[in-house]
């Protein structure tokens, strides 16, 4: 399903986009609105968390109903960019702070 999903997503992503290298063999980006519309409507995703990872950055995870996610890091300069997709997320909830 990641494969297939990535697949799609990479048709409609710049070649430019695609320069750089990563953990997930290449760094897909675009800007925020675009971003999130593709994890919407061509990945069928929805936000599930998110938090600051430092003054400028944003992480987000994202997934899907079969378990599929995606962590996507958004710069104050409006850029998104996957970070890592994977499999088999699980709902811990939250916890007793008791």
């Amino acid at each position: 399903m990641i494969r297939s999903a990535l697949t799609l997503f990479l048709i409609a992503v710049p070649v430019s986009a695609l320069a750089t290298p990563s953990p997930i063999a290449e760094v897909i980006c675009e800007s925020k609105a675009r971003m999130k519309d593709k994890l919407i409507h061509q990945l069928g995703s929805e936000r599930q968390s998110m938090g600051l990872r430092g003054p400028e950055q944003v992480v987000e995870v994202w997934t899907d109903d079969g378990g599929d996610w995606t962590m996507v890091i958004t710069y104050a300069s409006g850029q998104s960019c996957i970070v890592a997709m994977g499999e088999a997320w699980t709902e811990t909830g939250k916890r007793d702070p008791a």
